[in-house]
């Protein structure tokens, strides 16, 4: 019976194209916190730049959240767990944006800082993504805090390059012009670890719903992994179920076929 469900923010709870959570969306997650399911949020965002779960936060429909792709959980004001990157891999690649001038978003435990930014961070992250200007702070004034997660404005043949020099971090792609780069070992999945052992549910209680490469780990973990239509094809070939689109209802539509609602 499933007991938990994991939601991505980006492509999966929220359109790319409208910005929004469909209603549909919002209505299953009621029905499903109404039977008492838990309900979680699982993103690559820092709790500082969630910025679009407010239809739903203000139903107290969220239980709690997985950020910063697994290093970072918390339920309510309380920490469940959180894991730095370690800073010999934070100079590393503060020095490599700095020689190759590359934007690189350093994210700390309540700020996010961009370095060596360009017009792609703004055009992204602010026009996009509808986050805040990001401020723009030199590596030198970054490097020596306590770092959760790194994402540099590489391709993805530059971050294979580059993930070889920073050898206890691994990364999770799920926007085409960047990647997340966090701590080995952390991931979704992980983040799914902590969160049911704080809550005492068993794994093959869960089901989680994603669209990006950082779903992934999540997908495989959970007892059964959603990938949504939007997904590209390594993420839906991840999953147990494909559903369709965010814009097409796609989180209702699976809940109503494993018949969680």
């Amino acid at each position: 019976m499933i007991k938990a469900l994991f939601f991505d923010i980006d492509g999966t709870l929220v359109s790319f194209n409208t910005h929004e959570i469909p209603s549909s969306t919002i209505e299953a997650m009621a029905a499903a916190k109404a039977k008492g399911i838990k309900i979680f949020i699982a993103t690559g965002r820092p709790k500082a730049i969630i910025n679009n779960l407010s239809s739903i936060q203000y139903r107290n429909l969220i239980d709690g959240y997985i950020t910063m792709n697994g290093g970072y959980c918390f339920v309510g004001d309380e920490v469940i767990y959180k894991r730095v990157i370690p800073t010999e891999d934070v100079h590393t690649l503060a020095r490599l944006s700095d020689e190759k001038n590359f934007p690189c978003i350093f994210v700390e435990e309540h700020k996010v800082t961009v370095c060596n930014t360009d017009e792609r961070v703004n055009r992204i992250f602010h026009e996009f993504l509808h986050v805040d200007i990001l401020p723009v702070k030199p590596t030198a004034e970054v490097i020596n805090r306590e770092i959760f997660q790194m994402t540099p404005f590489i391709t993805a043949e530059e971050e294979k390059d580059i993930l070889h020099l920073l050898p206890h971090c691994e990364s999770g792609r799920w926007y085409p012009a960047f990647t997340d780069v966090v701590a080995k070992g952390i991931s979704k999945q992980k983040g799914i670890d902590e969160i049911i052992r704080h809550f005492g549910i068993r794994l093959e209680d869960t089901m989680a719903f994603g669209d990006g490469g950082n779903d992934i780990p999540m997908l495989r973990h959970a007892a059964i992994g959603v990938a949504m239509g939007n997904a590209n094809p390594e993420v839906q070939q991840a999953a147990d179920y494909v559903t369709a689109s965010v814009d097409e209802d796609g989180i209702r539509k699976a809940m109503e076929h494993f018949e969680i609602i």
